[in-house]
């Protein structure tokens, strides 16, 4: 690194361009992220159902933890929708590119590299997910920062197959951006907040009405929108940082899957 370089002012993350490219590609392709997003969303939440009850899987009601075997039905939940949320965050990243590059959407080629990171990215989802939890429960503060640092790691599991390295290279890709980050994550949050307040409503009215099977359908298509936004936006935010730290570009990052 040059001394000239040294003295140039840090690089924009631009934060709201991130967001409003996120939004285009959600709403631009619609359809192809629920169909992405919907599909490992409704079969977690089935096979949750049948393990724990679908009022709890809804969060209707509260887990039941009465017997050893409803702790680890519940746990075994539990690990199934972090392998879900890994594979619909692989998939999706992999759609974000073909968007952001007006190429085709082709869903069927996006399983492989998916499957072949899934076990890294669920083993770090919950490494990451803990961390993040004892950082919330100390104070919100630390719990948001420790989510920035590890907000891209999905995105470097699937791209630059960094395996169980992946949080390392998050660490890395993120430092000095992670309140910037933070500011567009939290923003996510609070739209997804409101699309689940939205779907817990509807959700309860099914629910009384004795469609317990139609509630779990529509609460995974809802919980899609939210996913696909989050999904997009990081996949967005990572390829912001390897462009300003490495100097790669969208298309160098999404060709790897070519």
């Amino acid at each position: 690194m040059t001394d000239a370089t040294l003295g140039q002012p840090k690089a924009s993350l631009g934060i709201g361009s991130i967001i409003g490219e996120s939004f285009s590609i959600l709403f631009g392709h619609f359809l192809q992220v629920v169909i992405v997003a919907f599909v490992p969303s409704l079969l977690g939440f089935l096979v949750s159902g049948a393990l724990i009850g679908f009022n709890a899987a809804l969060g209707i009601e509260p887990p039941q933890f009465t017997s050893a075997a409803s702790t680890v039905a519940f746990a075994f939940s539990s690990i199934i929708n972090i392998v879900v949320y890994s594979l619909t965050t692989a998939l999706l990243v992999q759609l974000a590119y073909d968007a952001k590059l007006q190429r085709p959407v082709q869903l069927g080629r996006y399983f492989g590299p998916a499957l072949g990171s899934l076990v890294p990215l669920a083993v770090l989802s919950i490494v990451a997910g803990i961390l993040v939890g004892i950082g919330a429960m100390l104070l919100l503060i630390p719990g948001l920062w420790l989510y920035a640092v590890f907000s891209v790691m999905a995105p470097a599991v699937v791209i630059e197959r960094v395996g169980f390295r992946g949080l390392g290279r998050s660490a890395a890709l993120t430092k000095e951006y992670r309140w910037p980050i933070i500011g567009s994550l939290v923003l996510a949050a609070i739209l997804i907040v409101i699309i689940n307040m939205i779907a817990g409503v509807l959700i309860g009215l099914i629910v009384s009405a004795g469609g317990t099977i139609l509630a779990v359908i529509l609460f995974a298509a809802l919980s899609t929108i939210g996913a696909g936004l989050l999904s997009i936006m990081i996949a967005l935010i990572y390829a912001r940082l390897r462009e300003i730290k490495e100097g790669v570009s969208v298309d160098q990052i999404a060709s790897v899957f070519d």
